[in-house]
C-alpha cells in the first residue's frame, strides 16, 4: 500500500505540484481490508471486507501481523453495550505503514506492540507519572471511536465503530500514536501481541503496583493469561517464595513452569492459612489476586502479614461485596489497593518486557497457545466455553506479514500518481 510521511513531504510544496489538492485526495482514500466483525450481541464474528480511511493527526496506520484473543473480547461480544457494528481486538503487534501529520514517535517499517490505553501526557495524572490513571481515553474508547470522537471504519458507506482505540481483529488498524511503542526489530510479532494486556498487566501488578522487593514472599490468586505474568515479574523482581492459588490443579503445575515455587489449591482448604504455613506464620509480604473473585481477595488479605501490600487486578462484579475484618484494622498496616493495568507505563514497560524475553528471561513463547487465521477466530471464541482448554495463554491470530518500507532517509514520498486524478 502506498504511504506517505506528512511530516516529510513539506519539503516537496516548493517542487511545483499541486501538493494540497494531492493531500486532500490521499486523506480521502480509503482502503479494503479483511476484518472480523461483530455484527451483534452473541453472535458469532463475521467475516466481510471492510473500508479503512487514512490516519488523521497524531494517528498511524498499522499493518496487523498478529493479535491475540483475550477473554476481555467475548466479554464484548456478549455487551449489550457494545457499539455495533464493531471490529474488536486489543492485543497487537505489528508494522507500521504510514502517520498522519504530528506523529514523531514512530515512523514507516517501525515493529511496534499496541496498548489500548494511551494517554493524554498533560493531566493531574500524566504529568505525576500515573498515566494509567489517566481518563481521557475513556470516552472515545466506550463511544467506539478513536480520540477525536471519529471512526476510520465503514462497509458500504456506514460507519463500524472502533473496539479500544485498536480494533486489531483486522489487516490493517489505525490507531492513535500514544497508543504505538516501537520494539526491537528481532522481537517476533506473535509474541509481542501479547504484551499489551495481560502481559503487560500481570507484570506490572507484581512490579508496578505491589513493588515487590528481593527476598520477599509473594502470593498470586487466579493462575489465568494475567496471574502467570504477574509470578514472572514476581521472579525478576526477586522474590524469594512464589506461592500460586488456583482452583485448577493444571494451572498450578503451569504455574510452576512460569517460576512459583509453591502451590495452595483453595478448594481444598483453607488459603490464608495455607500461606501462614509456608511463611513462618506470618503470611506473605505481598498477594496479587487476579480473580476478580471478592472470596480470592479475602483470602489474600487473611494470608498476607502486618504490613504486607494486598494488589487486586481482576474486575469484580459490581454487585459483590468485599468483606475484611474490621476489628484492629487500624493495627495491621496493610495496604489494599486497585491495580488498572497493572499500573503500565507502555513506553517504559513494553520495551522492558520484550528485552527480557529476548534475553532469554521472560516466557512469551508458552502464552501462544494456539496461531490461527482470521477465517478460524470463532473457532477460539468457542474455547473460552470449554472448562477444560488451557486458559493460561492466548490463541494468536497471524496475519501475512507487512511488505519492506523504504526507509525515511531513503525516499520521501512512495506513491502511484497516475491513480490519482489531480
Amino acid at each position: 500500500m502506498p504511504y506517505i510521511h506528512y511530516n516529510r513531504i513539506q519539503k516537496q510544496k516548493q517542487s511545483g505540484w499541486p501538493f494540497k489538492k494531492f493531500i486532500e485526495k490521499m486523506r480521502e482514500r480509503a482502503m479494503k481490508m479483511k476484518a472480523a466483525v461483530m455484527t451483534g450481541v452473541g453472535m458469532p464474528l463475521s467475516i466481510q471486507e471492510v473500508d479503512l480511511a487514512e490516519p488523521k493527526a497524531n494517528e498511524v496506520l498499522v499493518k496487523i501481523e498478529a493479535t491475540g484473543v483475550c477473554h476481555s473480547d467475548l466479554n464484548a461480544v456478549n455487551d449489550a453495550t457494545t457499539p455495533i457494528p464493531t471490529i474488536l481486538g486489543h492485543e497487537g503487534a505489528g508494522t507500521v505503514v504510514s502517520v498522519g501529520p504530528n506523529v514523531y514517535k514512530v515512523k514507516p517499517g517501525d515493529k511496534v506492540a499496541l496498548s489500548w490505553v494511551p494517554y493524554c501526557g498533560t493531566c493531574e495524572f500524566c504529568v505525576t507519572g500515573a498515566v494509567h490513571l489517566c481518563e481521557s481515553a475513556f470516552g472515545p474508547m466506550f463511544d467506539g471511536t478513536l480520540l477525536d470522537g471519529t471512526s476510520r471504519l465503514s462497509h458500504n458507506g456506514e460507519k463500524i465503530y472502533h473496539n479500544s482505540l485498536l480494533s486489531t481483529f483486522a489487516e490493517y488498524a489505525v490507531v492513535p500514536e500514544l497508543s504505538c511503542v516501537k520494539l526491537p526489530n528481532e522481537m517476533p510479532l506473535a509474541q509481542a501481541s501479547l504484551i499489551g494486556c495481560g502481559v503487560a498487566t500481570g507484570y506490572g501488578a507484581a512490579v508496578n503496583a505491589a513493588k515487590v522487593t528481593p527476598g520477599s514472599t509473594v502470593a498470586v490468586f487466579g493462575i489465568g493469561g494475567v496471574g502467570v505474568n504477574a509470578i514472572q515479574g514476581a521472579k525478576i523482581a526477586g522474590a524469594s517464595k512464589i506461592i500460586a492459588c488456583d482452583v485448577k490443579p493444571a494451572n498450578l503445575d503451569i504455574a510452576k513452569q512460569f517460576g512459583a515455587t509453591h502451590t495452595v489449591n483453595v478448594t481444598e482448604g483453607d488459603a490464608a492459612e495455607a500461606l501462614r504455613n509456608l511463611t513462618g506464620g506470618f503470611g506473605v509480604h505481598f498477594a496479587i489476586d487476579c480473580s476478580g473473585n471478592t472470596r480470592a481477595t479475602e483470602s489474600a488479605w487473611n494470608g498476607t502479614r502486618k504490613g504486607g501490600t494486598v494488589v487486586v487486578v481482576g474486575a469484580f462484579n459490581p454487585a459483590a461485596a468485599l468483606n475484611l475484618p474490621a476489628g484492629g484494622f487500624h493495627r495491621v498496616g496493610k495496604i489494599l489497593k486497585g491495580s488498572f493495568y497493572g499500573d503500565t507505563q507502555p513506553y517504559r514497560d513494553f520495551p522492558t518486557i520484550a528485552q527480557l524475553y529476548l534475553d532469554g528471561k521472560f516466557k512469551l513463547d508458552e502464552l501462544v497457545l494456539d496461531r490461527i487465521s482470521l477465517d478460524d477466530i470463532n473457532k477460539a471464541f468457542d474455547s473460552f466455553h470449554d472448562c477444560n482448554c488451557i486458559n493460561v495463554g492466548r490463541s494468536v491470530i497471524e496475519f501475512s506479514p507487512a511488505a519492506p518500507i523504504e526507509t525515511a532517509d531513503k525516499v520521501e514520498v512512495q506513491i502511484e500518481v497516475t491513480k490519482l486524478s489531480l
